[in-house]
C-alpha cells in the first residue's frame, strides 16, 4: 500500500486503546473472561448497530459506544512506521522506532533467531505507542513480514522480502510472526498480517495482470511462506495483492476462502490499497464501486483500505448482502480483539503492562538487536589476497568516497529511526587518531580520484537508491513527483529496467586506477551485476538499505572488529539475458538457484569468511525414513582459520528417481554457526519426509514418493561440501 494513503488512515486511526470512561461503563457480557470467546463475540454483534459494523470493516476496529478498542495498524516489515498528530488533522511528525534493515538484509543473516527478536522489538514499540499516555496510538497490527519471494531481480519491491526460496523465506515469516506475537500461552503482543497474496512480483500494470503457473507451483513454491507463516507462526491475517491469479484477481479469488480461510485458519482478508477502485478502473472487472465491493465481501474481505461505506450501506438496501453476511466477517476480526487481551483487564495481559518510559527505541535492549542483526546480514562477496579485514593500528590513511558513503537510505516501508551511523560515520569513528579520513561524495569524479591518490585505501560506497521513482506517481508525503533517472533504480510502482551499477561502476573503475587498494561496499536492495567490479576489485562488502547501524556495521567489518557471515538470498545474474520474460511465473523456465540456466556471478547461498572451515562426518539419523517419518541430519563443521567466524550450513536435497519433474536442488534446512578457531561443532538439522512432498494435481494433494533422496550440505547451493543418499519407503 502507498505511504500517502498510509498517512491518512493512521490519521483516522488515532483512537485511544482503552478510554479511562470505558472502564466504567456496563459489564456487558463481552467483558466476561469466563465465556468462550465465540460467546463474548455473539454479545459483540448482538450489540452493534449496522454502521457500527459497517465501520469496523475498515482498519478502525473500534466500537466506541462499547468502549471496544480498535487494534489499528501500522506498516512493519522492518521497523514500525508511525506518525503522530501535533496540530491539525494533516499535521503530522514522525515517532522514532527502531529500524533494521530491509528484508533481504534480514534475510542475509540466515539467523531465524535475530529476526525473531526484531520482530519482538517491533512489537514491544508498537505496544508503547499505542498504549502509553504519551502517544495511544493504536497500532497493535503490523503489516509484515513480507511473505512474497523474490522471483526476479527486477522487481521493484523485491526489497521487501528474504529472498527467492520457499522454505527459506517461510522460516524467516515464521519466526517474524513469533517475534511480534510473542511467547505467552494466551496473549499476542501484537498482530501480524502478512503481504501480499499472492504472487505479486511485477509492478507493472500490477492491478492488471495475471501470474499464470499451474497448482504444483502454488502448493510447491508461492504459497509456502504464507502457509508456513499461518500454520507454523501462527498468523491469522493477510492482505491479497493488485494481480489476479490465473485470470481471477486475488481480491475477488476463491481460493481465498477455499484455501487461506478453511484450510490455513486465517481470520483478516485485508484488500490493498486502492485495490477495489482498479477492479473497475484498471482490470474493468467490474462495472462500479458497490459491484466491486460486494463481489469483495463475497470473496471473505473483511477490511478495506478503500471506499467502500456507502456501497456496503447500497448493497445491504438492495440485499446484495445482509447483515448476517457482515456478522460473518466481523466475527473473526474480534478474534483478534480479544487475542490482543484489548477486552480484558490489563492485570490479564502480561503485554498490557507498558510504562510510560523509558522510550523503548532509546533503551540497550533494543539498540542492541539492532546492531546485532546489521552485524549479521554483511555479506562478504570478495576478498582476494585477504585484504580485508583492514588493520587500524598501522593504517595511515584512508579516502571514503561514493554517493552513499555519508548517507542512510530509507525506504517506502520504513519508518524514522531515533539515530543513524553512516559508512563515513563509522569509519570515523572506529579508527585511530592515526589514522586520516579522507570524504569524497561524487559530485565531480575528479574529487573522488584525487581523494583515492591521496589514500593508502579507498573505500567506495555504492548502490540503488530505495526512494527513486514515482509511487503511483507521487511521493507520499505530498511533496510532488520523484523522476527517476536511474534505470536499476526500482521500488514500488517501479520495476526494474537494468540490473547494471551503470555510472556509479565508471567510479569505481577510475578511482580503482589510481588506487589499487580500493574496496567497494555496495549497499543494496538488490543483486546488481557488478561484473568487472568482481573481476578486477580485490574486496567486495555487500548490505541491504535502511538499518540505523549501517555504518557501525561497515566499520566493524572492514576493520575486523567483527568476521562477516552472512550470505546471499537470491541468485546474482550476471545479465538480464540469464532470465526468462518478466510475466513469465513458471519459474521452472529458468528462475531461482533451483532451475537457473547458465552460471550466475554469485549463487543462492553465497558468502565468505575471514577465516575458513571444514566439513565432515555428515550422517543422518537412519538411512530409510518412512513417508510420514523423519531424520535428523548430522554434519561436523570446524573452524581451520585463525579468527573466530561464523559458518551458515546449508542442507539440500535431490529427489534421484521422481515421477514428476524436480528442482535440480532445494534448501530443506539451514543453520548459522558461531565457531572459535580449531573448534569442531556438530551441526543437527532436522528433516521432515512430508517437507519431501510434491503436489498431486490429480489428487489434489501432497504425495511423498517412494525414491531414494540425496542430502546435499555445504555453504551455498553452489558450493556442496558432502552428500549421502537416504530411501523414503
Amino acid at each position: 500500500m502507498q505511504k500517502k494513503s498510509l498517512g491518512i488512515f493512521v490519521s483516522i486511526l488515532a483512537v485511544t486503546l482503552v478510554p479511562a470512561f470505558a472502564q466504567q461503563q456496563k459489564p456487558y457480557p463481552f467483558r466476561d473472561t469466563s465465556l468462550p470467546a465465540e460467546k463474548r463475540i455473539d454479545n459483540i454483534l448482538s450489540l452493534m448497530t449496522t454502521d457500527e459494523k459497517i465501520d469496523c470493516l475498515s482498519t478502525d476496529t473500534a466500537v466506541p459506544r462499547l468502549g471496544i478498542p480498535s487494534f489499528g495498524s501500522s506498516e512493519g516489515i522492518h521497523g514500525v512506521v508511525q506518525r503522530e498528530r501535533i496540530g491539525g488533522p494533516y499535521a503530522q511528525a514522525a515517532i522514532p522506532t527502531t529500524q533494521f534493515p530491509q528484508p533481504p538484509g534480514m534475510g542475509e543473516t540466515w539467523d531465524p533467531a535475530i529476526v525473531r527478536q526484531a520482530a519482538g522489538v517491533e512489537g514491544h514499540e508498537a505496544r508503547f505507542i499505542s498504549q502509553t499516555a504519551k502517544y495511544h496510538h493504536p497500532i497493535l497490527m503490523l503489516w509484515g513480514p513480507q511473505a512474497d519471494l523474490a522471483r526476479d531481480p527486477r522487481w521493484g519491491r523485491s526489497e521487501e522480502v528474504y529472498g527467492e526460496d520457499p522454505f527459506f523465506n517461510g522460516t524467516m515469516v515464521t519466526a517474524f510472526v513469533h517475534g511480534l506475537q510473542g511467547d505467552d500461552p494466551h496473549y499476542w503482543q501484537a498482530a501480524s498480517l502478512l503481504k501480499h497474496f499472492l504472487a505479486n512480483s511485477n509492478e507493472k500494470d500490477r492491478t492488471k495482470t495475471s501470474s499464470n503457473f499451474d497448482d504444483r507451483l502454488f502448493w510447491e513454491y508461492y504459497s509456502v511462506p504464507f502457509r508456513m507463516g499461518f500454520l507454523d507462526g501462527g498468523a491469522k491475517a493477510v492482505m491479497a495483492s493488485y494481480n489476479a491469479w490465473n485470470g481471477t484477481h486475488m481480491a475477488v479469488n476463491p481460493v481465498l476462502k477455499n484455501i487461506v480461510v478453511k484450510q490455513w485458519g486465517v481470520d483478516i482478508l485485508s484488500s490493498d490499497g486502492g485495490a477495489v477502485k482498479a477492479l473497475v478502473k484498471d482490470s474493468k472487472t467490474y462495472p462500479n464501486q458497490q459491484a466491486a465491493v460486494v463481489a469483495c465481501l463475497k470473496a471473505g474481505i473483511n477490511q478495506f483500505l478503500d471506499t467502500y461505506k456507502y456501497e456496503t450501506r447500497a448493497a445491504l438496501k438492495d440485499g446484495s448482502i445482509t447483515t448476517a453476511d457482515l456478522d460473518e466477517l466481523l466475527r473473526p476480526k474480534f478474534r483478534i480483539t480479544l487475542k490482543l487481551g484489548l477486552l480484558d483487564p490489563p492485570s490479564m495481559v502480561p503485554y498490557s503492562n507498558v510504562k510510560d518510559s523509558p522510550e523503548p527505541w532509546t533503551t540497550e535492549a533494543d539498540t542492541s538487536v539492532s546492531q546485532k542483526i546489521a552485524l549479521e546480514s554483511v555479506v562478504l562477496l570478495k576478498n582476494e589476497s585477504a585484504t580485508l579485514p583492514l588493520n587500524k593500528q598501522t593504517l595511515k590513511s584512508i579516502a571514503v568516497i561514493g554517493p552513499l558513503a555519508n548517507s542512510v537510505h530509507w525506504d517506502w516501508y520504513g519508518g524514522t529511526p531515533p539515530y543513524t551511523v553512516t559508512p563515513l560515520e563509522g569509519i570515523q569513528k572506529i579508527v585511530g587518531p592515526q589514522t586520516k579520513v579522507i570524504y569524497a561524495a561524487d559530485e565531480t569524479n575528479n574529487a573522488a580520484v584525487n581523494a583515492a591518490r591521496k589514500a593508502e585505501v579507498a573505500v567506495v560506497v555504492v548502490g540503488n537508491d530505495p526512494t527513486c521513482g514515482p509511487d503511483m506517481a507521487h511521493d507520499w508525503t505530498g511533496n510532488g513527483t520523484l523522476p527517476c533517472t536511474v534505470p536499476s533504480n526500482g521500488r514500488e510502482g517501479r520495476d526494474r529496467d537494468s540490473i547494471d551499477l551503470g555510472q556509479q561502476e565508471q567510479l569505481v573503475k577510475q578511482v580503482y586506477e589510481v588506487n589499487p587498494h580500493t574496496i567497494v561496499v555496495l549497499v543494496s536492495s538488490f543483486p546488481f551485476a557488478i561484473n568487472w567490479t568482481q573481476a578486477n576489485v580485490p574486496a567486495i562488502l555487500h548490505m541491504a538499505h535502511s538499518s540505523q547501524d549501517e555504518g557501525t556495521a561497515i566499520a566493524k567489518v572492514l576493520f575486523g572488529d567483527y568476521n562477516p557471515g552472512g550470505h546471499l538470498v537470491t541468485t546474482w545474474p550476471k545479465s538480464v539475458d540469464q532470465l526468462p520474460a518478466m510475466m513469465d511465473y513458471n519459474i521452472r523456465d529458468g528462475r531461482t538457484y533451483m532451475y537457473f540456466k547458465g552460471e550466475p556471478l554469485y549463487p543462492f547461498g553465497y558468502g565468505l569468511s575471514y577465516t575458513t572451515f571444514k566439513f565432515s562426518n555428515l550422517k543422518p539419523s537412519a538411512t530409510h525414513v518412512t513417508k510420514d517419518g523423519h531424520i535428523t541430519v548430522s554434519v561436523d563443521v570446524t573452524n581451520t582459520g585463525t579468527r573466530t567466524g561464523d559458518e551458515v550450513v546449508q542442507l539440500y536435497v535431490q529427489h534421484l528417481k521422481s515421477k514428476v519433474e524436480r528442482p535440480r536442488e532445494e534448501l530443506k534446512g539451514f543453520q548459522r554457526v558461531t565457531l572459535q578457531p580449531n573448534e569442531t561443532k556438530t551441526i543437527q538439522i532436522p528433516l521432515e519426509a512430508a517437507n519431501l512432498a510434491y503436489w498431486n494435481e490429480k489428487q489434489s494433494k501432497f504425495d511423498v514418493e517412494s525414491e531414494p533422496v540425496k542430502l546435499m550440505v555445504g555453504d551455498s547451493s553452489a558450493d556442496i561440501k558432502l552428500n549421502t543418499t537416504v530411501q523414503i519407503n
